[in-house]
C-alpha cells in the first residue's frame, strides 16, 4: 500500500502535519481551541455542506513551499484544501477579525432578537458568534422580513424568521431519509425552508434536522417551552434501538427527562459510534422514549465549564468542584429556614405534576386541568 502524502500546514503560528486533501477548517480543527475558526453551515458528516455562511473566512499568507504569494482574499475554511508550507491566519488576523464581524452583521440583519423565548438559547451557535463578534445595535433601518407559518409535522416546528439558510437540514433530509419533502423555495430575501404543499415530515430520521440546526429556527415540539438547558442536567444514555444507534444524550431534571437529542463532540456535530459510523438517531429514541426506564445511563455528559449549561453543576466532568462550606459559613452564621412552601401558593409548581409530561407547550390551563385529575 502506497504511503499517504502528509502537508505541513501552520494556522495562527500552530504547524501541524495532515492528509493531502484535507481542508483549513479540518486542520485547526485538529489543533483545537480557538485556532478553529466558526462555522454555522459546514457539518462534517454532511456531503456538500459548507461554503454558505462565510463565518470560516480566513486569511492565507503563505500559499505554499512552491508558491508563497499570499492569497489576495479571504478564503472559506471549509472549501480551501492544504497545500504543503502553507501558513493561515485565523485570530492572529484583523482582517479576518474585521471580516467575521461583517458576517455576523448579516447573519443578524434579519434573525429576531427572541433569544429570552427561544428553545434553541444556551447553546446556540449564533449566539456564541454574536457574543464574540457582534456589536450591542445595527445599522440596519428596515423591517425585518417575516415569513408565513409552515406546519411541518406533529414533532417539528420551523421558525423561518431564525433561519439563516445554511441548508444543513436540506442535506440532512436528502442524506437520511428515502425521499425529502422540504428545501429552499423562492430565491433572495424571499428564500425560506418550506415544504411545497404542506408535507408534514415524518420520516424514521427527520428529527435529526433538530440537532444540525445552528440556530432555534427548527425545534422540538414535545419540548417547546418546557425548560431551560441550563436548568437541566444532560446524561449519557443508549438502549438496543434496532433502527438507529440508540445512543443519545438526555437531558433530565430530576427523573424527568424532558427531551432526548444525539450525542455532539465539541463542534456541536454528531458524535461517531464507537464503530466509526455517525451515532443518527431515529424518531422513535428521540421522542417517545422518554421515560428513565426506558434507557441505560452511563453518567453525566461531559460539558465545558465555558458552556451556561455547567452552570450550577457540580460535577467534576463540568470543571466544576463540589462546595465544602456549610451554608452557615457562607450566610453569616445563620441557619437557613424556610420563607415559605412553594407548592401550597402555585399549582403551577405541584410535585404531582409532570412538566416534561404535558402534551405540547404548557399553560395555565394545563396546569389548573392536571392537577384536579391528580
Amino acid at each position: 500500500m502506497s504511503e499517504k502524502i502528509l502537508f505541513k500546514v501552520t494556522v495562527d503560528n500552530i504547524t501541524i502535519e495532515v492528509p493531502a486533501g484535507t481542508t483549513i477548517l479540518q486542520a485547526a480543527r485538529q489543533i483545537g481551541g480557538a485556532v478553529a475558526p466558526p462555522a454555522m453551515c459546514y457539518y462534517s458528516k454532511l456531503e456538500g455542506s459548507g461554503g454558505k455562511c462565510r463565518t470560516c473566512l480566513v486569511e492565507v499568507s503563505k500559499g505554499s513551499e512552491k508558491d508563497p504569494r499570499p492569497m489576495p482574499k479571504l478564503v472559506a475554511s471549509c472549501r480551501t484544501t492544504v497545500m504543503d508550507g502553507m501558513e493561515v491566519k485565523n485570530i492572529t488576523s484583523e482582517k479576518v477579525i474585521d471580516a467575521r464581524a461583517g458576517v455576523v452583521e448579516f447573519l443578524l440583519l434579519n434573525h429576531p432578537l427572541d433569544c429570552p423565548i427561544c428553545d434553541q438559547a444556551g447553546e446556540c451557535h449564533l449566539q456564541d458568534l454574536s457574543f464574540e463578534h457582534g456589536k450591542a445595535d445595527t445599522r440596519y433601518e428596515f423591517q425585518r422580513r417575516t415569513f408565513k407559518k409552515h406546519d411541518l409535522g406533529k414533532h417539528i416546528q420551523l421558525h423561518m424568521t431564525r433561519c439563516i439558510l445554511c441548508y444543513r437540514c436540506v442535506f440532512t433530509a436528502d442524506q437520511l431519509t428515502n425521499k425529502r419533502v422540504h428545501g429552499i423555495l423562492d430565491r433572495g430575501d424571499h428564500a425560506e425552508i418550506a415544504t411545497h404543499i404542506e408535507k408534514s415530515l415524518d420520516n424514521d430520521f427527520i428529527g435529526n434536522v433538530i440537532d444540525v440546526c445552528p440556530v432555534g429556527a427548527l425545534t422540538d415540539k414535545t419540548f417547546r417551552f418546557k425548560n431551560r438547558v441550563w436548568f437541566l442536567k444532560p446524561m449519557d444514555a443508549h438502549r438496543d434501538c434496532p433502527t438507529c444507534s440508540g445512543r443519545v444524550t438526555l437531558w433530565n431534571r430530576g427523573d424527568e427527562v424532558f427531551r432526548v437529542t444525539a450525542r455532539k463532540d465539541q463542534w456541536g456535530e454528531i458524535e461517531d459510534t464507537p464503530e466509526g459510523k455517525p451515532g443518527w438517531i431515529c424518531n422513535t429514541c428521540r421522542f417517545d422514549k422518554k421515560h428513565t426506564n426506558d434507557w441505560v445511563i452511563e453518567g453525566p455528559r461531559e460539558i465545558s465549564r465555558q458552556s451556561v449549561i455547567a452552570q450550577g453543576h457540580y460535577a467534576g466532568n463540568v470543571g466544576t468542584t463540589l462546595p465544602t462550606e456549610v451554608f452557615k459559613a457562607v450566610n453569616d452564621g445563620r441557619a437557613p429556614h424556610l420563607l415559605m412552601d412553594i407548592h401550597n401558593e402555585s399549582e403551577v409548581n405541584l410535585p404531582s405534576i409532570r412538566l416534561s409530561e404535558i402534551d405540547g407547550p404548557s399553560h395555565g390551563t394545563s396546569f389548573n386541568n392536571n392537577s384536579k385529575n391528580a
